[in-house]
C-alpha cells in the first residue's frame, strides 16, 4: 500500500494514476494515523512551500513522516515534496521546513530573463545522473523529465545531490536523497515513459 500524502492541494489525480500504472495501490493519507500500515510514503507537490508546509503541521503528518522514515519506510518526495525536505526555504520570506536533509530551497536568479531563460524553469529537460546512479534513478537512462519550477534545492552535503539538471549557466539538484529517503525536482506523472519507469523503480526498491 502506497501512502499519498493529501494536505490540501498538489496534483493526486495524475500522481494516483501513474503510481497506479506503474503497479502500486494508492491510499490518500490526510491523518497519522493512516500512515501506520502503509508499505510506502509519496509526498506531492504542487503550490507555495509554506503553504505545504503549514499544512503538514497542522495535521502531524510533518511529525509522522519523519518517524516513519526513521523507521526505514521507502520515502519518494516530487517537486514541493521535494523542497520541504530540507532546512529552509526563502519563497516568499523564510520558512523552516522538514530538515531531513539539510540545505536550502532558493529562487533561480533574477537575472536569467535577461538571457532569453524564463522563471518558472518548465519543460522537458536532461537529467544528469553520475556514473554510479541511485538504483531508483538508473530507469531514466538518458530519457529527459518534465520540470515547472521557480526555486531548487542546494544540500549542504553534496552527497545527498543524486543527480543534476542545468538551466542556464545554473546545475542544480534535481534529485536528492539518503537512505531510505529520494525526491525529485521534476514531475514523473509528467514525464511519460521516463517517469513510469523511475516509478516503477521506486516501487520496487528495498533501501
Amino acid at each position: 500500500m502506497i501512502a499519498l500524502i493529501d494536505y490540501g492541494m498538489g496534483n493526486l489525480h495524475s500522481v494516483t494514476k501513474a503510481i497506479e500504472r506503474a503497479g502500486g495501490r494508492i491510499r490518500l493519507v490526510k491523518t497519522p494515523e493512516q500512515l501506520k500500515d502503509c508499505d510506502r510514503i509519496v509526498l506531492p507537490g504542487v503550490g507555495a512551500f509554506r503553504d505545504c508546509i503549514g499544512a503538514l503541521h497542522q495535521s502531524g503528518l510533518d511529525e509522522a513522516i519523519k518517524e516513519r522514515c526513521a523507521a526505514g519506510t521507502p520515502f519518494l518526495g516530487i517537486c514541493l515534496g521535494m523542497q520541504v525536505l530540507l532546512s529552509r526555504s526563502f519563497e516568499f520570506g523564510e520558512y523552516k521546513g522538514l530538515d531531513m536533509i539539510p540545505g536550502d530551497v532558493i529562487c533561480f536568479p533574477r537575472t536569467l530573463p535577461a538571457k532569453g531563460l524564463k522563471i518558472p524553469h518548465m519543460g522537458w529537460n536532461d537529467v544528469l545522473l553520475p556514473e554510479q546512479a541511485h538504483p531508483v534513478l538508473e530507469a531514466l537512462g538518458n530519457q529527459q523529465c518534465y520540470f515547472v519550477h521557480s526555486y531548487y534545492c542546494v544540500p549542504d552535503d553534496e552527497t545527498h545531490t543524486l543527480a543534476q539538471c542545468g538551466y542556464g549557466d545554473i546545475r542544480f539538484a534535481c534529485a536528492i536523497g539518503r537512505d531510505n529517503i529520494i525526491s525529485v525536482q521534476f514531475h514523473p506523472e509528467k514525464s511519460q515513459a521516463a517517469g513510469l519507469a523511475l516509478l516503477e523503480s521506486f516501487l520496487q526498491w528495498n533501501p
